[in-house]
């Protein structure tokens, strides 16, 4: 069976729920046997796609869907892409204030995180940035 190309862009432009990500490379994410192509918010409202493609790109404004679910949330993992980057103190005080732990590292790590958490059933949200090649 042929995957659709990217889920998100259609309707509603959203996955009903939140769930494991199966796959991530080739500039997009597999999750509940669809495929989305570009970066992605895994919320606890459902999955999204996410304009951003670089850290330098992450701002308070282009995370303001995961601040508006913080009170449902304990940990956001951002996947950074290839590259690991400082995260602008003032979207951490953002999230502190709200007392959201924010973990920043490489997609990669990222999305395992994420899978393992939710798995878990913790309170976890995801702001992944497509990459192109997996490690």
């Amino acid at each position: 069976m042929a995957l659709p190309s990217d889920p998100l862009s259609t309707g509603a432009g959203r996955f009903p729920r939140q769930v494991g990500i199966d796959a991530y490379g080739n500039g997009g994410f597999r999750f509940a046997e669809l495929s989305h192509r570009g970066s992605l918010l895994c919320l606890p409202t459902g999955m999204q796609g996410w304009d951003i493609v670089s850290p330098a790109e992450l701002t308070l404004d282009s995370l303001q869907p995961v601040l508006e679910l913080a009170d449902q949330l304990d940990v956001l993992l951002i996947g950074l892409g290839m590259d690991i980057a400082r995260i602008d103190p003032s979207i951490r005080d953002a999230f502190r204030e709200r007392k959201v732990i924010i973990e920043a590292v490489g997609t990669g790590g990222a999305v395992r995180t994420y899978n393992v958490l939710l798995a878990e059933e913790r309170a976890v949200a995801g702001a992944f940035i497509a990459v192109e090649n997996a490690r």
